[in-house]
């Protein structure tokens, strides 16, 4: 396979499109040369270059603090990088790996390339371009990830609030938050990661943190067989035609030496949601009577801020395949297939990175399980008989 030169335009047909740029459509290219259809596909992403997500990450997120990155197949992060790689920003380390894997794989690239919207035509499929063009395929191999959708819940009165507001999406250092009042919403990890380090970091901040729920920590390390139960109960839902669910929502956090130091200074004082947003903070039980919230007496009515940081999590960004009306009753879509990555419906079209697929060691099995089934609807017996990884 031919590395496409930087800019160079797509091809007006393949019988694979990938569309996006991140881990799993890497695995799924790198997979798709393995099972003989090397120049059979092609990859449309949107991003200016190699990374996929981790490209836009906060500048203080390193290798050893970020949710593991898994190695991608055939060449690990080591070796790509160095023993001495943990303390290297994921921004700038892992799209550095990312592009030397694609160049010592000469995968077929194109970036920047915007897809609008992915139709049906004839016997397949007609993805829209943002410069106004057009490229054709007999399959749909989706792995545009989450991290373009960040997710905000609806909660009253956010338009009234006077201070700021930001998502995980838009974070980029502790010290913007100097000598403010910070409310941190979420109880994911990357909700408490940026707590403690606003917390510690940002001189003169006061921080506070409430979620819907609050999040268990466990003491114990993560085990496989947690691992596999929590991917099989988001497997579940999603061959269920049900919006997936986080792995972390079933599993909980780690508890860190970092976090039970958080916990010990008491940074990790955690409140329960609030109900509203008021032009200068937010407050709980807001039409009740005034005095402490009768459900938590040692949460105040009302909270002042000066800014609220949405650590809220993301959806899935396939908005451009919403004229392929794959949504099913149940609010997501009936997936089936070996790894849940088929869409049901339509087993042309398949999934990475949603469901149980949305991890990095996922979306390498996953995008393998992608190669295979394009293979065979394509009629290409495999190159590989036994394991290709």
């Amino acid at each position: 396979m031919q590395i496409s030169p930087a800019g160079a335009a797509p091809a007006p047909h393949s019988d694979v499109l990938i569309i996006g740029g991140g881990q799993a459509a890497l695995s799924a290219a790198y997979f798709l040369e393995r099972f003989g259809l090397g120049d059979r596909y092609q990859m449309l992403d949107h991003a200016p270059g190699p990374g996929g997500a981790w490209q836009f990450r906060w500048p203080t997120l390193t290798l050893a603090t970020a949710n593991r990155v898994h190695d991608l197949p055939g060449w690990g992060l080591v070796e790509a990088l160095g023993l001495d790689c943990d303390e290297l920003p994921a921004a700038t380390a892992v799209p550095e790996y990312f592009g030397r894997y694609e160049e010592k794989f000469g995968l077929t690239v194109h970036r920047p390339v915007h897809v609008r919207a992915v139709r049906r035509e004839d016997d397949g499929f007609r993805a829209e371009l943002g410069d106004g063009g057009s490229v054709s395929s007999k399959l749909i191999v989706n792995a545009t990830g989450t991290w373009d959708r960040p997710f905000i819940p609806h909660i009253p009165g956010a338009a009234d609030f006077r201070g700021r507001q930001l998502h995980t999406h838009d974070y980029t250092s502790p010290a913007e938050f100097e000598g403010k009042r910070v409310l941190v919403v979420g109880a994911g990890i990357s909700a408490i990661q940026l707590l403690i380090e606003i917390a510690r970091e940002a001189p003169g901040s006061e921080t506070f943190w409430c979620s819907r729920r609050e999040p268990v920590f466990n003491p114990e390390p993560f085990t496989p067989e947690q691992g596999r139960e929590a991917v099989a109960r988001v497997e579940r839902r999603v061959r269920a035609g049900l919006p997936p669910t986080s792995v972390v929502s079933v599993t909980g956090l780690a508890l860190t030496p970092a976090i039970a130091a958080a916990q010990r200074d008491g940074i990790l004082a955690w409140r329960p949601m609030f109900t509203r947003i008021t032009e200068t903070g937010v407050c709980w039980d807001c039409d009740g009577p005034s005095g402490d919230s009768p459900d938590h007496p040692d949460v105040p009515e009302h909270l002042d801020v000066d800014v609220i940081f949405w650590n809220t999590g993301f959806r899935s960004a396939i908005d451009h395949l919403a004229p392929l009306r794959l949504r099913a009753p149940g609010g997501g879509i009936t997936m089936s297939g070996r790894l849940a990555t088929v869409v049901d419906a339509d087993p042309r079209i398949q999934l990475l990175g949603y469901g149980p697929s949305a991890s990095t060691i996922g979306a390498n099995r996953a995008g393998r399980e992608a190669a295979r089934v394009a293979a065979e609807l394509l009629g290409v017996p495999s190159r590989s008989s036994g394991n290709p990884a």
